[in-house]
């Protein structure tokens, strides 16, 4: 990699300030200590085996779900590096089932941050690809300590949004409204590069990212979708590619390189989907229609909805817009689009 003035993640964030709603240097801030927990997550990532922090911790999250050592390693972090930032003044986590109030000396910090701290748990022991998630609002309260109100906004409301990848190479993603920036983690030196400028995802996309193991519990309009991205209604000559990893920062990132569409539906099982609104398909609708992609529920674009919980799932249909479209088509067609 080229050093030939390569700009590290702290460089740009104060370069792009003037670009954002409300450039008083706190958001930029902000951000930065998000750059510092995930370099400290990475580390203990790629050293998870040798550090016995592999396998369930022996417990249920919030949603029912078991949780991993690393998913406790990961959000005590980034609670740990939000609560001494000074620019926050509430998290909201999918580890936890409530808002975490910050009391900043008595000052009010401007910002909330919803987030994932690791998605993608399921494949943490099998050394597969995983992330974090986030999101940035400004925050509506007058007082401290922070409401659930704070966290209740439209996705359009988000500042910033972004996520990270921990994978062959780790990989910061942002967005602050104005393009979407990726950064390369350099682990010799500790510092994020930009390597990544101005993302846009292609405007024709072949892969499409479905657990397709659900095919029957699906919606028939998204039964009739695969369909065609098989080639298996006679219309389309080229069949697409299925590439599906189960987590959705790594699938998210792979088809907003290379062009795709990630799908998780409504199924039988969950009418409402099964991800979360606020901190998993918020920020990354806002980063894949800042990239020129769309994301929406098969009806209502993601970033229109009113969130009424910190938990709301909601099925998402998200990437190149051409596939999307086509996808939101699909279930008109069948009478079946999701609200």
């Amino acid at each position: 990699m080229s050093r030939t003035r390569q700009i590290v993640l702290d460089e740009f964030i104060i370069q792009k300030e003037k670009d954002f709603p409300y450039a008083t240097g706190e958001l930029s801030a902000l951000l930065r200590d998000i750059g510092v927990a995930a370099k400290i997550v990475n580390r203990e990532v790629n050293r998870a085996g040798l550090a016995d922090i592999l396998g369930q911790a022996g417990a249920d999250n919030v949603q029912g779900e078991a949780q991993q050592k690393l998913d406790v390693l990961a959000n005590n972090t980034f609670i740990n590096s939000l609560k001494t930032s000074g620019e926050c003044a509430g998290i909201a986590s999918e580890e936890d089932e409530d808002i975490i109030c910050i009391d900043v000396d008595g000052e009010k910090a401007k910002y909330v941050v919803a987030m994932d701290p690791l998605d993608g748990s399921s494949n943490i022991d099998v050394n597969v690809s995983i992330g974090t998630i986030f999101s940035i609002y400004r925050r509506l309260s007058e007082k401290c300590p922070c409401t659930h109100g704070d966290f209740l906004q439209k996705g359009r409301e988000q500042v910033a949004a972004g996520y990270v990848i921990y994978g062959s190479s780790t990989m910061l993603v942002y967005t602050t409204g104005n393009g979407v920036n990726g950064f390369t983690l350099d682990p010799s030196i500790g510092e994020f590069y930009l390597s990544h400028p101005d993302i846009k995802i292609p405007s024709k996309g072949s892969i499409y990212s479905i657990n397709q193991g659900g095919y029957t519990k699906f919606p028939k309009g998204v039964q009739a979708y695969l369909d065609y991205c098989q080639g298996l209604d006679g219309n389309n000559d080229k069949p697409y590619s299925l590439r599906y990893i189960g987590s959705m920062v790594a699938d998210l990132h792979r088809n907003l390189i290379k062009g795709g569409i990630f799908i998780y539906p409504s199924t039988a099982d969950a009418p409402k989907g099964k991800l979360r609104l606020l901190y998993e398909c918020n920020p990354m609708a806002f980063i894949v229609e800042q990239a020129g992609g769309k994301a929406t529920t098969g009806k209502v674009n993601i970033l229109d909805l009113q969130p009424t919980e910190l938990h709301e799932r909601t099925p998402i249909f998200i990437g190149n817009k051409e596939m999307v479209e086509k996808a939101e088509a699909m279930l008109v067609q069948y009478g079946q689009a999701a609200v």
